[in-house]
């Protein structure tokens, strides 16, 4: 049990891969022992995750569950792994929705059944390794292991113009990766530098590090990292890879990729380029202003693009634009109220889009389509099905008591403590966001039934059930109570503000201990003036929901 708790990360993120090294040896032609084999480890790797919501501290400060292992000494590379508040929150919805995904392509994968397996598995633990990895090399080994599976999910198992939309995810994702690689090797020797000739890729060490340089050195690294991690949200106007992606993939590439695969381009803002921006309030604010702009262009645009698509998959890939958008604005808003709620959005858009693009998947399994035009009515042949439909619906749209209003809320309350246009144009991205969501809703599921195949649907089966009820459990439970996840982020967040955005709080409270103050607390009042806006418009914030509790 020791030797578990002490490398339970090595577990969960080794797991899967286990799994694809079995399924080596099962011969190809015994399609449904590769079924079974990837689904017990989908739901095993789930499992052995398990352990981390008792073991993992939330009040701790740092990285926990750390494994620092002896890797590649003549460079400096180790076998790092440890997460905090914000990477716990990721692995779990990383193995939750692996293995909803691999079950839910017990049907509708009929060729090549054992690679397609093999490469799903593999992808998992490329994920959770970006998640988890603290040796910059590590993650960067995870973060191009991760880049393959998902070429061939995409080009062997895709739709009619897969190979195009597969060569397009690689290479947008292969640009921005080269780029990233300059700037780790640039802090690498500017560590080097600094202690005179030691060399490490601890990533904790090389930021702490950066603090040193000049702030046009730190500003180059931004932007180094930024086209890594842009490409990958997609913020504008990197994105356009994304909706050809998510249209051809297969249901479960789908998921994953708007589930999982997106939210390790704001993982990279949130642990790399906030350290990295500038110290300077000047260089700083210019920083901001850009990415506040891209996140703004990226709500909006992408609503509006959503309103003018006839493929269902295709809409609810341009959605991805927009709610993504969210999750960047609320990062540079650089207050506890924005990166919470970025964080938090980050999870319901996980659920809820992920959910989405299973409920195209059903659809598309039945008809063989995904023409918005074709449906109409099925709200008739299939009750469950519309009931489920209509509850991520309003979960995506951001509806009370449901997932998708804790995370714009909170992002909005950051957002709106810092600048009221800007909150204001986040504004208009919801009503945009609830207008396609309905009428999209609409078309598809009311009215009479107007295409005799559509008569006679067979409604959710057991399988599609147990894919989509987690989903609209989780939804549910986010939406009424959201505290633990608030109480997970508290110290990362706070860390992080105090870092980035060093006047938000007061003095005495910045160097108090942890335990004078919820860390972090996301409606913590500040005593000074945000140096982003000298007329904040709110100077007494109200307790967050962590505090109300």
């Amino acid at each position: 049990m020791d030797f578990f708790h002490n490398h339970i990360l090595s577990v969960v993120l080794f797991t899967p891969l286990v799994g694809s090294l079995l399924a080596l040896f099962i011969p190809r032609e015994n399609e449904n022992a590769h079924r079974v084999l990837g689904n017990v480890f989908g739901i095993l790797g789930f499992l052995v995750s398990l352990p981390l919501i008792w073991w993992f501290n939330p009040s701790t400060k740092g990285f926990q569950l750390i494994e620092n292992l002896d890797w590649i000494p003549s460079i400096g590379a180790r076998y790092t792994l440890g997460i905090d508040g914000i990477s716990f929150l990721l692995v779990m919805l990383t193995t939750l929705l692996g293995a909803i995904s691999i079950l839910s392509s017990w049907s509708a994968i009929q060729a090549r059944v054992k690679e397609y397996y093999l490469l799903f598995l593999l992808l998992q633990t490329g994920m959770l390794g970006v998640f988890m990895s603290l040796d910059f090399f590590l993650f960067y080994v995870f973060w191009e292991v991760m880049l393959v599976p998902m070429y061939f999910l995409i080009g062997v198992w895709g739709s009619e113009r897969r190979l195009y939309a597969a060569i397009k995810f690689f290479l947008y994702t292969l640009a921005g990766s080269v780029v990233m690689l300059l700037g780790i090797l640039a802090v690498y020797f500017n560590y080097s530098k600094l202690t005179g000739g030691t060399y490490t890729f601890d990533i904790p060490t090389l930021l702490a590090s950066v603090s040193q340089p000049s702030d046009t050195f730190r500003t180059w690294l931004f932007w180094g990292f930024f086209f890594a991690f842009a490409i990958k949200v997609p913020m504008f106007p990197f994105h356009t890879w994304l909706p050809d992606a998510h249209t051809e993939a297969p249901t479960a590439g789908s998921v994953i990729l708007a589930g999982v695969l997106l939210k390790m381009g704001t993982y990279g803002f949130i642990r790399f380029s906030l350290p990295l921006m500038p110290q300077g309030v000047v260089a700083r604010q210019r920083i901001v202003g850009v990415m506040v702009a891209l996140s703004i262009i990226s709500i909006i645009y992408g609503a509006l693009v959503c309103m003018m698509q006839k493929d269902m998959k295709k809409l609810i890939a341009y959605s991805s634009v927009s709610h993504l958008g969210f999750c960047t604005l609320g990062l540079f808003a650089l207050t506890p109220m924005g990166l919470s709620g970025s964080v938090i959005q980050q999870i319901n858009h996980g659920i809820s889009t992920g959910a989405l693009f299973l409920i195209v998947g059903v659809l598309y399994e039945r008809r063989h389509t995904r023409l918005i035009s074709e449906f109409g009515g099925l709200s008739t042949p299939m009750p469950s099905f519309a009931a489920v439909y209509m509850i991520i619906t309003l979960s995506s749209l951001g509806m009370p008591l449901l997932n998708g209003f804790i995370g714009e809320f909170t992002i909005l309350r950051g957002v709106f403590e810092v600048n009221k246009t800007w909150a204001a144009w986040g504004v208009i991205g919801i009503i945009l966001g609830a207008a396609y969501l309905l009428w999209l809703y609409q078309r598809v599921m009311f009215g009479p039934v107007t295409n005799p195949a559509n008569e006679h649907l067979p409604d959710l089966n057991l399988r599609e059930q147990a894919t989509l009820v987690p989903l609209v459990l989780l939804a549910l439970w986010i939406g009424v109570y959201p505290k633990p996840l608030f109480r997970y982020l508290d110290v990362p967040v706070r860390q992080i503000v105090e870092r980035v955005n060093p006047g938000y709080y007061p003095a005495e409270r910045a160097t108090a201990p942890l335990e004078s103050a919820p860390a972090g607390a996301p409606g913590a009042a500040p005593a000074a003036v945000l140096e982003l806006d000298k007329h904040p418009t709110d100077s007494h914030p109200s307790p967050s929901p962590a505090e109300k509790e």
